[in-house]
């Protein structure tokens, strides 16, 4: 099979003269972008096409004639490199550090030629080589360790010899993996017949010598070849298959250093997938063209067979390609050898004097192909690059399974097809074989792979997946309904039936949007399927449809649980409730109860309805529940809704519900709002209808109808109209009017003997209070009644006029005796004086007192003392002089007070002339008894000035909000500013 889109490996010239006289090239190995030559006259060249550096090492010694170099190794990294040297006197063994300039021997394998290493990639550095191991010609086992530091080797230790069938070991390789915290090596080799395989926890020195007391496990095959090969193909630094080069053929498998043992001693526990690829399919037939070398890619392999170099793909087997060189005329022989570099990816093939470079291109790309021709499915899909070849895996998949009768495995990957097939043809596929069930799987799983743009798609396909389900459930019916099976296949049926309808309603749930709503609900109402239509009709929010049909078939529970579901609109409550609460009372209640967001005015009509229908005497009446809540829980204040609550209170024939709801005062405790909320007039007129005196009569006495209240309430019980008399207690006389018709009552209705009459009648006078008197009550009696019989309560109503009387007296005497003491008073006051001492200073101007002269216009008015100025004395010891402290008080007070005072003044002056003078602190009784004008005004103006102390009263309190600096103290505070002085500038001097 050729690859497609131009072949998968190239060949490029690298170097044409690459051994640049030393001989003829014997041995390659690469790693890192460095390529090591052994040339046949003991010549090492070392490339480093990283940095365009090349070396020319003599190994010979010195030596003239050919000393081949047998075998060269480079580790991956390219930094060490071990080299055997056949010599004419034996082989060496030599090793070399890239940093190095002349080789160092290995004088312990001195003798020894060997002819394949094993690096340990995961442990190995620039600086040592960690764990190495060597194999033989004699086939022994060696591990090696070399630091760079240390210029030698660590140490040589033999690890094993094939002592069973000793032959050269002609390849090596080596991995490791940690196990629990310690070391597990693997380790593979191999000789011209056998493939050995070695591995163990530990040190390489305790795996080895473990098989002392055990069986070496090992690979036989049939014939033999001088040139046998081991490869790994290293991806991220870990083999992932091998390969050997045997007699038989390419003998490979995968590797899983991560399983589990497969064997009881675990040999062959990381082998997986082995096969065997026989050299005939090479083309070249006979002994003599088997193989001399070749090399492992991911998927193939490159053989050196002959004088060419063919491409193999690993996994189909087949030759894809042929590569071309280019050689120069002195290669006579062609390709001699191939090797690789794991690290770079690149592969090499030399001739005697060139070195050519092998690259790989996409070499993934067809294998695809190769693993969907072994029906490979899954790794076939892997390796898919595009829709295209995908689609071509999942259609062999279908066609695999549609051929052995797996219809339902046939339809999951028919859905994944979507170009190369049409949806058309697969379903016509389905239904001509008569497998509707395969087909509704491939719908469904053509559902779940299309995108949201495939919009018109998606809803066809989903309703004809509805029709198809439909169809079954009507089949399954029908089966059910011939009765021919039996009970086993009937249960089978059943069961089969009961989960058929789950998975129609998981896939009505997963497709409501997508679905048409109107042809799926014809659909299911064509079909009989009321109960799926129900279901729809839920995922659709159509929520009225599905409460209609619980309504119907009588399941209120159900039809309230819709209802309560959040998203379900209220007006649906509203407009159900006359149906539910006919239908269930008790569980409609207690979902309205349990519902907050409902408008109580709204459910009225629903209400009204279930109330006008009879109800048992000791039945709880649900719709009076509900109001109770109503205005009890959830405080409304509807008057519809209290007028329906009273109004079947009123209903009942016991009042006191009636009673106590018009009792409470709902809205106690609001401001400015109403202390209940039902109509009182609709109230009154209802509670007469229904003859309920007591709701009357609280309802006359809530209105303020008094006379009303006690005159039903007389009809009543007069107990109750005493107590509704005695409300009244803002209007005396209406109080007393109440009490008059209680007491005409009472005195009517007794009809014993006159003198037993008239007892009760005194009696109900002490039950008043005092209120009534004998003579209030008198004119009830007839006239021809003896006053014999009223002579105690008389008697009694005289004693308390008497004493009234009495209290008046008293009362006078007592208003007459104050008099006395005001006016003494009054005299007592004009006579009093305090005592001053000759020192002591006025409180505002500061000088003293007893100052003779006074300002004329100030003092007049005043009374001298004589030559004193006038002056004021208040209790608290402050004294000022009288011009003082009128000036003191006008600067202070308000504008208006200042205004009144200057007025007082002036008023003063201009009688001032007419008035008497007196002595300082003298009055006679005429004086105080009959003032005059100027008295009054000097009154005034001392009530302005001298009510209080300026310096204790509220006038200094009010000062502290007055500023420190008054608005016309404003220029003597500029006079105190402190202005900044110029600075004259003093000019140096020179001397």
């Amino acid at each position: 099979m050729e690859a497609g889109g131009g072949g998968l490996f190239t060949v490029d010239p690298l170097e044409r003269h690459a051994a640049r006289g030393r001989g003829i090239i014997t041995s390659m190995a690469a790693g890192n972008d460095v390529i090591v030559l052994g040339t046949s006259k003991g010549w090492i060249i070392r490339y480093d096409f990283g940095v365009g550096d090349s070396q020319d090492l003599d190994f010979s010694g010195g030596r003239g004639g050919d000393q081949p170099v047998h075998r060269v190794f480079v580790d991956p990294r390219g930094s060490h490199c071990i080299a055997t040297v056949l010599h004419a006197g034996g082989a060496e063994t030599y090793y070399i550090h890239a940093k190095w300039a002349r080789p160092r021997v290995l004088s312990r394998l001195k003798g020894l030629v060997v002819n394949a290493v094993a690096w340990n990639r995961q442990q190995i550095t620039e600086g040592s080589t960690k764990e190495v191991i060597l194999g033989t010609e004699s086939g022994q086992f060696y591990e090696l360790a070399v630091d760079e530091a240390d210029k030698r080797e660590k140490y040589v230790k033999l690890l094993f010899e094939l002592t069973e069938l000793p032959e050269a070991i002609m390849g090596l390789q080596m991995e490791t993996a940690v196990v629990s915290n310690a070391t597990r090596f693997y380790v593979m080799a191999v000789t011209p017949t056998r493939l050995y395989s070695f591995t163990g926890i530990g040190s390489l020195e305790t795996v080895f010598a473990s098989y002392a007391d055990r069986a070496v496990h090992f690979m036989e095959l049939p014939g033999e070849i001088p040139n046998s090969e081991l490869h790994f193909f290293i991806k991220q630094r870990r083999a992932k298959h091998f390969a050997w080069l045997s007699g038989a053929g390419i003998y490979h498998g995968d590797l899983n250093f991560g399983a589990q043992h497969s064997s009881s001693s675990g040999d062959e526990n990381f082998v997986e997938n082995k096969g065997l690829f026989d050299y005939s399919k090479l083309g070249e037939v006979g002994e003599a063209n088997k193989p001399r070398s070749f090399a492992v890619s991911e998927f193939h392999f490159l053989v050196l067979i002959g004088n060419k170099v063919k491409v193999v793909n690993r996994i189909s087997q087949q030759t894809v390609e042929e590569l071309k060189f280019d050689h120069t005329p002195e290669s006579s022989k062609g390709i001699i050898g191939l090797c690789s570099d794991p690290t770079a990816g690149l592969f090499y093939a030399f001739d005697e004097n060139s070195i050519f470079q092998v690259s790989t291109h996409d070499e993934s790309r067809d294998m695809w192909q190769f693993y969907l021709d072994l029906k490979e499915y899954a790794t076939a899909l892997a390796y898919c690059r595009n829709p295209i070849q995908r689609d071509q895996v999942y259609l062999a998949q279908a066609d695999a399974a549609f051929l052995t009768r797996d219809y339902h495995r046939a339809a999951s990957f028919y859905a994944k097809v979507n170009y190369i097939k049409s949806f058309e043809e697969i379903s016509l596929k389905f239904v001509m074989a008569d497998e509707f069930d395969a087909l509704r799987t491939f719908l469904l799983r053509k559902l779940d792979i299309l995108t949201k743009e495939d919009k018109c798609q998606i809803m066809m396909i989903s309703m004809w997946a509805v029709e198809l389900y439909l169809d079954k459930i009507n089949r399954l019916l029908l089966e059910d309904d011939t009765g021919k099976a039996g009970k086993t296949a009937i249960e089978a049926n059943n069961s089969e039936y009961q989960s058929l309808i789950v998975e129609f309603r998981a896939f009505l749930s997963d497709c409501k949007d997508v679905l048409d709503e109107a042809t799926t609900m014809d659909l299911l109402e064509r079909h009989g399927r009321i109960d799926e239509l129900v279901y729809f009709a839920g995922l659709k929010e159509h929520y009225e449809i599905v409460i209609h049909h619980y309504i119907q078939q009588g399941e209120t529970r159900k039809a309230l649980e819709i209802l309560q579901r959040p998203n379900v609109p209220i007006d649906l409550q509203y407009k159900f409730a006359p149906d539910l609460i006919m239908l269930d009372a008790y569980e409609t209640v207690e979902s309205w109860m349990a519902t907050n967001k409902l408008n109580p005015m709204k459910l009225i009509p629903a209400m009204m309805r279930y109330a006008s229908e009879p109800h048992a005497k000791n039945e709880t009446h649900e719709v009076i529940k509900y109001l109770e809540f109503c205005v009890h829980n959830l405080h409304n204040e509807d008057p519809g809704v209290h007028n329906l609550l009273l109004s079947l209170y009123a209903k009942q024939e016991d009042e006191s519900a009636l009673v106590r709801f018009l009792q409470f005062k709902f809205g106690k405790g609001r401001t400015n709002g109403p202390e209940f909320f039902y109509d009182p007039k609709y109230a009154l007129r209802l509670c007469l209808k229904e003859k309920k005196m007591r709701a009357c009569i609280h309802i006359y006495s809530m209105m303020s109808m008094h006379e009303e209240a006690v005159a039903l309430a007389l009809q009543v019980d007069t107990e109750l109209a005493m107590a509704e008399a005695d409300k009244v207690e803002d209007d005396e006389d209406l109080r007393k009017k109440l009490w008059l018709m209680v007491a005409k009552h009472v005195i009517e209705q007794e009809k014993g003997v006159k003198r037993e009459n008239i007892r009760k009648a005194i009696a109900f006078l002490k039950e008043t209070d005092g209120l009534l008197k004998i003579e209030d009550i008198l004119p009830f009696f007839p006239d021809f009644a003896l006053i014999d019989d009223f002579k105690e309560a008389i008697c009694s109503s005289l004693e308390d006029y008497n004493k009234q009387i009495e209290q008046l007296k008293q009362e006078m005497n007592d208003a007459t005796h104050g008099a006395d003491n005001i006016r003494s008073d009054i005299s007592a006051l004009a006579q009093r004086y305090a005592v001053i001492d000759r020192e002591e200073e006025c409180g505002a101007c500061k000088r003293k007192i007893l100052t003779a002269g006074v300002a004329p216009l100030l003092a007049r008015g005043y009374t001298s003392i004589g030559p004193l100025a006038p002056f004021y004395v208040f209790p608290c010891g402050h004294t000022f002089h009288a011009h003082c402290l009128i000036a003191h008080v006008t600067r202070c007070a308000s504008q208006s007070q200042a205004e009144y005072i200057l007025d007082l003044q002036r008023k003063l002056s201009l009688l001032g002339d007419k008035a008497t003078n007196e002595s300082n602190g003298t009055a006679n009784d005429e004086s105080i008894t009959s003032m005059t004008p100027v008295d009054k005004l000097r009154s005034q103006l001392d009530d302005a000035v001298a009510s209080e102390c300026p310096f204790c009263g509220d006038l200094m309190i009010k000062e502290i909000s007055l500023p420190f600096v008054l608005s016309e103290e404003a220029e003597e505070m500029t006079s105190w500013e402190i202005k900044p002085q110029i600075s004259r500038k003093i000019l140096p001097m020179t001397i």
